[in-house]
């Protein structure tokens, strides 16, 4: 006994949806990196802290985490400023190479999601 089936898509709104879930999967990543980051961020008053920020370049899906203030980056790239305990320069290298993993869990999550 045989069957037979035939399989159909549209190619074109499978790539589409699984951009969108990649964007997704980008967007959610980030903030889990910007999430690290902003417990280990330099801490006088808060504000270097409260400009961080996570964005998709659906586009590109190119994903980015970024601090805004006029010191955010000496404060990342200078190793013998003194911090408050726990605080600490390379607040952004630190928490994305930690979390290298986990990234890429929460990218493939949501392919595979939109896979089902």
């Amino acid at each position: 006994m045989a069957a037979r089936f035939e399989l159909r898509f549209n190619g074109a709104a499978v790539q589409r949806e699984l951009r969108a879930a990649a964007a997704r999967g980008l967007l959610l990543a980030a903030e889990h990196v910007l999430t690290e980051a902003q417990e280990v961020v330099p801490l006088d008053e808060g504000y270097l802290q409260s400009t961080g920020t996570a964005s998709v370049d659906e586009g590109t899906l190119t994903a980015a985490v970024s601090f805004d203030g006029p010191y955010a980056v000496r404060q990342h790239e200078e190793l013998d400023w003194r911090h408050a305990p726990g605080r600490q320069a390379k607040y952004l290298e630190q928490p994305l190479n930690a979390n290298r993993g986990p990234v890429q869990r929460i990218i493939a999550a949501q392919v595979r999601r939109a896979l089902q």
